[in-house]
């Protein structure tokens, strides 16, 4: 009997250690499989003051029709100290495939841009062109300097 309840404890530890998310290779090492656990998919991005996003947090010009062509977004940032240096990472999840992208394609990193200084009544701000790879219901985790900042949920039409 103890043989069997070792090997059902060896078989349930396999399982918790394995990913549900297929991570990307060049995925940064900051994000965490937790991270996309606190998703909320009823949370959609809301318009504010000519922006998409979530207020007083992450609001975006150029996001009002998201759509698969490559589009330029002016990204906002609120509640940011100390600017200079930082970085702002964006993960894209697609709900239905389950599925990590980048989405950035303004850099030589697809998924980092550098943030610049205050803008728009925000406290940070950056350009970048984004680029989604199929339409439907996309989490956007944005992390500042590698710690999750917020998540921005849109949907995305052809």
């Amino acid at each position: 009997m103890l043989l069997v309840l070792t090997g059902l404890i060896g078989v349930g530890c396999a399982e918790a250690g394995e990913k549900k998310f297929a991570f990307p290779d060049d995925l940064p090492e900051f994000v965490l499989e937790s991270d996309f656990d606190i998703i909320d998919w009823e949370r959609q991005a809301g318009e504010f003051d000519g922006m998409v996003g979530n207020q007083n947090m992450v609001g975006v010009i150029g996001a009002d029709m998201p759509s698969l062509n490559g589009q330029k977004w002016m990204w906002h940032l609120w509640g940011i100290d100390e600017v200079l240096g930082k970085e702002l990472t964006v993960v894209g999840y697609h709900k239905e495939t389950e599925t990590i992208h980048p989405i950035l394609t303004s850099s030589n990193d697809s998924w980092s841009v550098t943030l610049a200084g205050e803008n728009n009544g925000a406290d940070a701000h950056t350009p970048s062109s984004v680029k989604f790879t199929e339409p439907g219901e996309w989490a956007l985790l944005l992390y500042v300097n590698e710690e999750l900042f917020d998540i921005i949920v849109l949907n995305i039409n052809e």
